[in-house]
């Protein structure tokens, strides 16, 4: 089946996390409690068998039901700034439901015909917002503020898989992340067999190698039948409950209907329409800096608008950091004291940031559960998924 690849760029880019998956798009994985204590018996399989069993999985129409929850560790001042993890209500431009999709637990009724034609609908009490992929055309809708995002691009066309298409929120989308992101940093193996959304499963566990990463492991749900990654899971190394979970808490493998895909704009409903063209196909490096800038206060350190933001890669695997020379001209200690920094600002930053400093000079670690980052004195950002005592020791070294 064809696809608009303007179009999927944009469908992609439209996924769940966010934030995070701006910084940390190949080790973010979600997960849930969904599997029955004691799973089925089945047939042995290799590690090798199964990441083929992935590969070779070409499901091209689903539906169903999933549950999506993150828990970053953010204090509550943060989680009131990401919007309490409610995704109703304000623009139904996709790109600004990303930080409040960070956040919290949210509901999800999938669906897919193929890479034309997907529906992503999240529910927030009797609010919700829908993504819609049909052709050419990409909706966003939101039933609280009565809102319509519109873009529609005529391009060259590219066979994807449905896999790929649904805007990286979906289990399938994740577990492709993360095996590609595995490498030789990365132990995998196969661990206790499950149930998940009524269907059998095998699981693949995935284990750093290197030490100083915030994962633990990565647990992947791979249908017995057809290979579709049912859920994925991921652990901190730290212990306690899952950071983040997606899985199918029910699921179906028949065509939907025509009409599910279908969609006009309510009478009275504001409509914008998006861009198109360069200006709507953003680059990793932009999506990384844009990450960043949403976290109140940190715009002025991401580049400020400055055309600048330099980003080196340090280390590997999971041990990986991102090193953003923003250019910005501004540090910790004038965004502290700019009488035009907003309050929020300056809480946010008081609440999250803890004073370092080392070889690099000083500056604040903001720690969530995955991510950290170091924000220097001289304008310069370090992030990735790895411990602060990590972060601090790589930015002392970096060259």
């Amino acid at each position: 089946m064809a696809a608009n690849t303007k179009t999927s760029r944009k469908v992609a880019r439209y996924g769940v996390p966010v934030a995070v998956a701006g910084v940390a798009a190949a080790t973010i994985a979600m997960v849930p409690a969904f599997a029955n204590a004691a799973g089925p018996d089945l047939p042995k399989v290799t590690a090798q068998e199964l990441i083929a069993k992935i590969a070779a999985s070409d499901v091209q129409q689903l539906s169903g039901t999933a549950k999506i929850s993150t828990d970053l560790g953010l204090p509550k001042l943060a989680t009131g700034l990401l919007g309490g993890g409610g995704v109703a209500g304000g623009s139904a431009n996709p790109e600004d439901k990303v930080a409040q999709l960070a956040n919290g637990t949210h509901t999800v009724r999938v669906a897919a015909d193929g890479p034309d034609r997907q529906k992503l609908t999240f529910l927030d009490g009797k609010d919700e917002y829908s993504l819609i992929h049909n052709g050419n055309d990409v909706w966003g809708y939101d039933s609280q503020s009565n809102e319509v995002f519109h873009e529609k691009n005529a391009g060259e066309a590219k066979e994807h898989k449905t896999g790929d298409r649904l805007g990286g929120v979906s289990p399938q989308q994740l577990a492709q992340d993360v095996l590609k992101a595995a490498g030789t940093t990365t132990d995998i193996s196969v661990g206790d067999t499950a149930q998940v959304a009524g269907r059998d499963a095998y699981q693949l566990v995935l284990k750093p190698k290197q030490t100083g990463s915030t994962v633990g492991s990565v647990k992947i749900a791979v249908d017995a039948k057809n290979g579709v990654p049912l859920r994925v899971q991921l652990l901190s190394a730290q212990g306690g409950k899952p950071i983040a979970d997606a899985g199918f808490t029910q699921i179906d493998f028949t065509k939907p209907a025509a009409g599910t895909f279908a969609f006009t704009p309510p009478k009275g409903a504001k409509l914008t329409e998006g861009t198109d063209g360069p200006a709507a196909g953003k680059d990793a490096h932009d999506k990384g800096l844009k990450a960043l800038e949403s976290f109140p206060g940190l715009g002025q350190l991401a580049g400020g608008g400055n055309g600048k933001g330099d980003v080196k890669v340090l280390g590997e695997g999971w041990a990986t950091v991102a090193r953003i020379d923003t250019g910005a001209g501004t540090n910790l200690k004038d965004l502290e004291n700019d009488k035009n920094t907003p309050k929020e600002a300056k809480q946010f930053l008081n609440s999250l940031g803890e004073k370092v400093s080392g070889s690099f000079g000083e500056g604040r670690v903001l720690s969530t559960r995955l991510v950290n980052a170091l924000i220097t004195d001289d304008g310069k950002v370090y992030v990735g998924a790895v411990t602060k005592d990590q972060l601090v020791k790589t930015a002392d070294t970096a060259k």
